[in-house]
């Protein structure tokens, strides 16, 4: 090796302790005194918490009494440098002090977790645009809630200058340091379970949000901290493999799966060659060798083709439902009405930086498309990782779903790469049930740490068109038991 290339290995080691020294965690611990209570948190205004072992990030938050006045309720922020992330946090309805931990984010990407909390599985649900109703269905029935704004951009969060985030990769930073900070400074959730919860793009989001918290456990002890029990992962009509969603609706329009049978034989014979060509195309472009443009407009080409102009006649989110809009603000005007008063945001303690509330930031959506994460993003292999390493994972998908259907989902499953696939992919299919109900509320495969389940008569949303069944699973779930 001549002394050129001797010069760069050393400056590429030193590059690499640098890297990896500005990864860890180094505080005195002396410097760090944890809030203490939660319930002792003012209502009138925020409360600033900090850690030396996360210079850049800072969290302010304020009790806020509304929703359903029964539980406690939070609301704030995650402020990183000049991005600011807006959350809110419910208090388990059964007991506060032993229920686990869930973080529920929504998808898009871009899509604000409003929708989840005032439309699908939060304490109270919208009666007008003005007012809420508690919600019995709430998953915050036995369990302790967050439901975030992310990233930068959506709902109620904001930059100062700008600044975005385009990867799921960047976004899982901030919300593993963000719990970070959460358990230290209230030790009375520290150790208890933490689910990482969420729904459509959140099939991208989340094994990569909870590997961070996972990967961040190792630095916490380092430091002294207490390592976060991340006990599993929850993805409700995913998106984890963008291509598998996408060849599967050739599946949903032209074979049996209790579809009706819309497209003419010769347009169902058209798309099964474009289907063949169309994954030969991404292989090439997009996995085997990462060509931006090419895996881009591969990726256009085929979800227009298969999927778009079928979408322009049938709702895509739901089957059995005429076709409508895609603008949340318009299917739930409620939600963004509400959020968008000056009483409501006065009460949650917005900051005046963006009053403007919408449930959808394209600005979001185009960065994340642009950036790739779209389809070349392997989220994938971050969920066949996280089940090497005993993390569990609960993919559920409403049966009446096209654009992120049980079909494609199910196949994403079969396809993960870890040591106890061969457990999943022989384990037989169970009817679930839900006391008081007649008949299954759908089926479910367990094997190897990871269950998929189906819910009958739901859509895309599945806490929204089936409450009472997603309780039910979520309880049995966060309770490690059988569907």
């Amino acid at each position: 090796m001549g002394r050129v290339s001797a010069a760069v290995l050393l400056w590429g080691l030193a590059t690499l302790a640098r890297a990896t020294q500005s990864s860890s965690i180094q505080y005195d611990a002396g410097l760090f005194t944890p809030f203490g209570d939660l319930s002792a948190l003012s209502a009138s205004q925020y409360t600033v918490l900090t850690h030396p072992g996360f210079a850049s990030h800072s969290v302010r938050i304020k009790q806020s009494h509304f929703c359903d006045e029964s539980v406690r309720a939070y609301t704030g922020y995650i402020d990183v440098d000049a991005r600011h992330l807006f959350f809110y946090f419910f208090e388990s309805r059964r007991d506060p002090d032993t229920d686990p931990v869930v973080l529920w984010t929504n998808g898009g990407p871009g899509g604000s977790s409003t929708m989840g909390l005032f439309m699908e599985l939060g304490p109270c649900r919208m009666a007008g645009p003005n007012a809420t109703v508690p919600f019995e269905y709430s998953w915050n029935e036995q369990a302790n809630i967050f439901s975030i704004d992310q990233p930068v951009d959506v709902g109620f969060s904001y930059a100062d200058y700008g600044e975005h985030v385009d990867t799921s990769e960047e976004g899982g930073k901030d919300i593993a340091a963000f719990m970070a900070i959460f358990f230290e400074h209230f030790s009375q959730f520290r150790g208890r379970p933490f689910h990482m919860t969420g729904e459509s793009y959140a099939g991208r989001y989340l094994p990569v949000y909870a590997a961070a918290v996972y990967d961040q456990n190792t630095e916490l002890v380092k430091a002294g901290m207490s390592p976060i029990n991340l006990s599993s992962v929850m993805m409700g009509n995913g998106a984890t493999d963008f291509f598998e969603i996408v060849w599967a609706l050739y599946d949903m329009r032209c074979k049996t799966h209790k579809f009706p049978m819309v497209d003419t034989i010769s347009d169902c014979a058209a798309l099964k060659q474009l289907v063949t060509r169309c994954k030969k195309w991404t292989k090439s472009s997009c996995n085997d060798v990462y060509d931006k443009l090419a895996c881009s407009s591969a990726f256009d080409y085929c979800f227009d083709n298969i999927g778009i102009q079928f979408f322009q006649k049938y709702n895509p989110y739901d089957a059995t439902r005429p076709w409508q809009t895609f603008e949340a603000d318009v299917c739930y005007p409620d939600v963004a009405q509400f959020l968008s008063s000056a009483k409501t945001q006065a009460l949650l303690g917005v900051d005046s930086h963006k009053t403007n509330f919408s449930t959808h930031s394209a600005l979001v959506s185009d960065a994340f498309e642009q950036s790739g994460d779209y389809h070349s993003f392997r989220a994938d292999h971050y969920l066949a990782a996280l089940l090497e390493r005993h993390v569990r994972v609960l993919i559920y998908v409403g049966t009446n779903d096209w654009i992120a259907s049980w079909v494609g989902n199910e196949r994403m499953t079969f396809k993960l790469e870890w040591t106890q696939q061969d457990v999943y992919q022989t384990a037989g299919k169970h009817d679930w049930f839900v006391a008081g109900m007649q008949g299954p509320a759908g089926w479910w495969r367990k094997g190897g740490g990871l269950t998929f389940a189906t819910v009958y008569g739901a859509g895309h949303l599945v806490p929204f068109d089936q409450p009472e069944r997603a309780l039910h699973m979520a309880n049995r779930w966060l309770a490690g038991e059988d569907l």
